[in-house]
């Protein structure tokens, strides 16, 4: 069970769910699964220790995580099920796409208001209703839960937190960037050849994409993310999620120059070595999701020159363009 996220870690939502941790304790009754908080913000995360609310997070069993994006978007180093393993967990946050809280595609994600997930929480049971079901505590007395309360804004305004901004110099005209060359984390950006002003035909079809493609199709998060400062590196993730209209599998298309099966990315890169620019094909709200410029970025780095859709996500048809 995990809460918070940018979306759902408001004040009021993190007071909903502490005040359904403080009932548990008064009966002794701590969480049955693993439960996360996730602020969404330094200032939640400030205002949420200071006024209290943290604390009963945490006694139920809760742990409290650095406010960033974490296991939302796949930060999450999971330990508790193997790849590949059928299991459910129930968050707060804003999408639930396969795979993308835990790199599991078995992972069946549903979401749901962070009381609602604390509340699961602390029953181990997908089934449990807190409208109607009793929870039943350590010394086997059953007591159901009250409405959950929360204020909408703090009382005595919110703690900005820490402030770790660093501002860059005011003249920058002196300076360089200088990266290892062996770094496999980053790499300096080199600019995209320019269009020659000629038709492009004949171009080959990567991928037709059956179904749903969301940004997390064209570019996994989850462990590629340290790879976000090497644009190379990180396309090696290139569309692998998404499924091939041909033969119904993930990252798994036909080079059409060879003839021969590979992943994805694997053939992009055949075809940029030898010249071939390529297309991928796709259908509604192509780039749904998360506003992830790399997603726009790969296709183009490993020779994409085109992609046609019925429609495109707005942000992400913006971000191609």
């Amino acid at each position: 069970a995990l809460i918070g996220s940018c979306t759902n870690s408001s004040y009021e939502d993190m007071c909903k769910s502490a005040s359904i941790a403080r009932q548990a304790l008064k009966h002794g009754l701590k969480a049955k699964s693993q439960f996360t908080v996730t602020p969404g913000s330094e200032q939640i995360r400030a205002t949420m220790e200071r006024d209290g609310l943290s604390e009963p997070l945490r006694a139920i069993g809760g742990v409290v995580l650095a406010n960033a994006c974490g296991p939302c978007i796949g930060q999450w180093n999971r330990q508790d099920v193997k790849k590949g393993e059928a299991n459910t967990i129930i968050t707060s946050y804003n999408r639930n796409f396969t795979g993308r809280n835990d790199a599991n595609p078995a992972t069946h994600a549903f979401v749901a208001s962070p009381e609602i997930v604390t509340a699961l929480a602390l029953a181990g049971n997908l089934a449990f209703n807190p409208e109607t079901d009793s929870l039943t505590a350590p010394d086997g007395h059953q007591f159901k839960l009250k409405s959950p309360y929360g204020d909408e804004l703090p009382e005595k305004g919110f703690d900005p937190g820490q402030d770790t901004y660093q501002a860059p110099p005011t003249d920058c005209s002196s300076l360089s960037v200088e990266i290892d060359p062996s770094s496999q984390r980053l790499a300096l950006l080199s600019p995209f050849d320019k269009w020659d002003g000629q038709d492009l035909i004949d171009m080959p079809i990567l991928i037709k994409v059956k179904g749903k493609c969301t940004t997390d199709h064209i570019s996994a998060a989850g462990p590629w993310l340290k790879y976000r400062g090497h644009l190379d590196n990180l396309s090696n993730n290139l569309l692998i999620g998404a499924v091939n209209a041909d033969n119904d599998k993930m990252n798994w298309v036909k080079n059409q120059l060879s003839g021969v099966y590979a992943e994805v990315p694997q053939v992009a890169r055949d075809y940029k070595a030898q010249g071939v620019p390529w297309v991928v094909v796709a259908g509604e709200n192509y780039g749904e999701g998360s506003s992830r410029e790399h997603a726009a970025l790969e296709p183009r780095h490993l020779g994409g020159r085109a992609v046609i859709v019925i429609s495109f996500a707005r942000i992400h048809g913006i971000q191609m363009m």
